[in-house]
């Protein structure tokens, strides 16, 4: 089996690269347990190749398919797209981001129809699809109203998606992630980095800022569940995503005074010092716009999971990602 994760250098590529090597295999078309024997790293930049003989890194333009060609062809039989450009970042820059999200999305989308091998194809949404004024509970058949173009153009993937899987191009299925917190590396340019940066840097002894209200409500997700959902969601039988290819994923609702709380109850005062809370009115918006929690009943009913609280997600970046 070989397999595809773009956006391969992302620490969301790595963290799901490295589970996969440990795994060393995934579930094929007919759900029969199968060896992964190459994994295919593509990014604009290069991923690692964590000294493994299965890794293959690729390096090269989402959005060019003479590029992409070099890692998807007829012997891919799963592909993890992952590459995006993030909430803030596609805000500011339309043209980046309408190319990455959704012209770069129909390229490789585009190129599984032409081999004509139905690839396993798992698209990586967000919570960021829906926005305006929305019940205290979001259900799955909530109408999308993205208020931001990251949020537009994770919609449109949707349904290229889904029509791609309608016509029997692809086997795809999607999961609209909630904001993954506590994520390990360095601040990024989506308006949720905050929801890492407030926890991070305070454990590694750093100042941040807080550009949200206190009150500001968020569904969130840690990486270790967020990786475990997205190889479940992978090895799931195809008949599950028929009647509806998006998934909204568990996750845990919470304020941003409670996860200073949790930050308070696992590291102490001294930590909870380091933030300073600067009002950023872009970020408030674009954050303001996405749901606080989603009805996961669908999720769990096909047996994905969540954190058992958002002191667990803490807890669970101190055991995996603290430097």
């Amino acid at each position: 089996m070989n397999v595809l994760i773009t956006g391969g250098a992302g620490f969301l590529g790595q963290k799901l690269a490295r589970r996969l090597l440990e795994k060393g295999s995934l579930k094929n078309a007919d759900g029969v347990e199968t060896k992964i024997d190459r994994l295919f790293l593509f990014d604009i930049v290069p991923a690692p190749d964590f000294s493994d003989p299965r890794v293959t890194v690729v390096t090269g333009d989402i959005g060019n398919e003479s590029d992409l060609a070099r890692a998807l062809d007829a012997q891919t039989s799963s592909v993890f797209h992952l590459a995006a450009i993030v909430s803030s970042q596609a805000e500011a820059d339309f043209d980046l981001g309408m190319r990455i999200n959704v012209d770069a999305f129909r390229v490789v989308l585009e190129r599984c129809r032409r081999l004509g091998q139905r690839p396993k194809v798992l698209f990586a949404s967000s919570v960021a699809v829906y926005g305006g004024p929305l019940p205290a509970v979001v259900q799955d058949d909530t109408a999308l109203n993205p208020k931001s173009s990251y949020g537009i153009q994770k919609a449109i993937g949707e349904l290229m998606l889904s029509d791609f899987s309608r016509k029997g191009f692809i086997d795809g299925r999607g999961l609209r992630l909630p904001t993954i917190s506590v994520r390990p590396g360095k601040p990024n340019k989506a308006a949720s980095s905050f929801a890492s940066g407030i926890i991070r840097e305070p454990l590694n002894g750093e100042d941040t800022v807080c550009p949200v209200t206190p009150d500001t409500r968020l569904w969130l997700l840690s990486p270790r569940q967020v990786i475990e959902n997205m190889i479940w969601a992978h090895d799931l039988p195809s008949d599950g995503f028929e009647l509806n290819r998006m998934v909204n994923l568990p996750g845990v609702n919470v304020s941003v005074s409670e996860m200073i709380d949790a930050l308070r109850t696992v590291a102490g005062e001294a930590a909870v010092a380091h933030i300073r809370w600067e009002h950023d009115a872009t970020i408030q918006r674009i954050v303001g716009s996405w749901p606080a929690c989603w009805n996961p009943e669908r999720a769990l009913a096909m047996g994905f999971k969540g954190d058992a609280s958002f002191e667990a997600a803490v807890r669970a970046y101190l055991a995996d990602d603290k430097r």
